[in-house]
C-alpha cells in the first residue's frame, strides 16, 4: 500500500535490464500531495520513464507548455491553479495526452474532465498497474500506433512486453537503448532531432550527457543492423 492509500497493489517487479509493460517516454506528474507525488515519480522512474514533477497548477502549466511530454498525469485539486483551469489553458496550445488522477469520482466530474480535453480519467485510490496500462495506451494512440506490436522488416517491437525480436530470436537491449529505439519507431519516417531525443529520454533530474546518445545509437546498430537507424548529419536520426 502506498502512502495515504492513494494507490493500491504492489509495484511491478524491477528487472535488471528491460522491464515488462512500459512505454519509456517523458511524463509530467502534477500532484500537490507530497507523498503521492514522490511515490509516483519514483515508481515511474523505476519503470524507466523520464519524469518531471510539479506541486501546483501554475508550475504544472508552465512545464506542460514549455516542454514536450508524451503524457501528463494531472490532479484536479491543486493550489494556485486547479486541474480544470490548467487543462483548459493547456488545450489552447498543446495536444499532449492528459490522464486526470483525482479523488473526485462523481460522474459529472468525469464528464467535465473529458469534455474539456482530458484523454482518460482515473480515480483515487487507484491500482498502479492500471495507471501504467492507461499511460501506455495514451502514448500509443497519440503516436498513431494503437496496437502494441510494430513490424519493421524481420524486426518486431512489442511495446507492451518491451521485447524486440529479429525473426524468432529475442534481442537484448538495455532500458535506455530500448527507449531510444521505441521513440524512433513510434515516429517512423520522421526526423527525430537530438534535442527531441534528449528531452524525451532524460528527465529534469538526470545528469547524463547528451553525447551518450551516440553510444546508444551505435549499440543498437550493432545489435539490430547498421542500416536500421539513419543519421541525418547535423539534424538527428530517423528510421525510414
Amino acid at each position: 500500500m502506498f502512502p495515504g492509500e492513494w494507490a493500491t497493489a504492489a509495484r511491478p517487479a524491477r528487472l535488471p535490464d528491460i522491464r515488462p509493460g512500459v512505454l519509456v517516454m517523458r511524463i509530467l506528474v502534477v500532484e500537490d500531495e507530497p507523498d503521492l507525488l514522490s511515490v509516483l515519480a519514483k515508481a515511474l522512474r523505476e519503470e524507466a520513464y523520464a519524469v518531471d514533477t510539479a506541486e501546483d497548477g501554475e508550475d504544472g502549466l508552465y512545464k506542460a507548455e514549455t516542454w514536450e511530454y508524451d503524457a501528463v498525469v494531472l490532479d484536479i485539486m491543486l493550489p494556485k491553479l486547479d486541474g480544470w483551469e490548467l487543462l483548459q489553458k493547456l488545450r489552447k496550445t498543446k495536444k499532449t495526452p492528459v490522464l486526470m488522477l483525482t479523488a473526485r469520482d462523481a460522474v459529472r466530474d468525469r464528464i467535465r474532465g473529458l469534455d474539456i480535453g482530458a484523454d482518460d480519467y482515473l480515480t483515487k485510490p487507484f491500482d498502479l498497474h492500471e495507471l501504467l496500462a492507461r499511460l501506455r495506451a495514451l502514448i500509443r494512440r497519440c503516436a498513431g500506433q494503437p496496437l502494441p506490436q510494430i513490424q519493421i522488416g524481420d524486426l518486431t517491437i512489442d511495446t507492451a512486453a518491451r521485447i524486440v525480436r529479429r525473426g524468432e530470436e529475442t534481442v537484448a537491449l538495455t532500458a535506455r537503448e530500448y527507449s531510444l529505439l521505441e521513440m524512433l519507431v513510434l515516429r517512423r519516417g520522421q526526423l527525430v532531432t537530438r534535442t527531441m531525443l534528449y528531452e524525451h529520454l532524460f528527465d529534469e533530474d538526470d545528469n547524463s550527457l547528451s553525447n551518450l546518445l551516440d553510444v546508444h545509437v551505435s549499440n543498437i546498430r550493432k545489435k539490430l543492423g547498421q542500416q536500421l537507424i539513419v543519421t541525418r548529419r547535423g539534424h538527428g536520426y530517423t528510421i525510414e
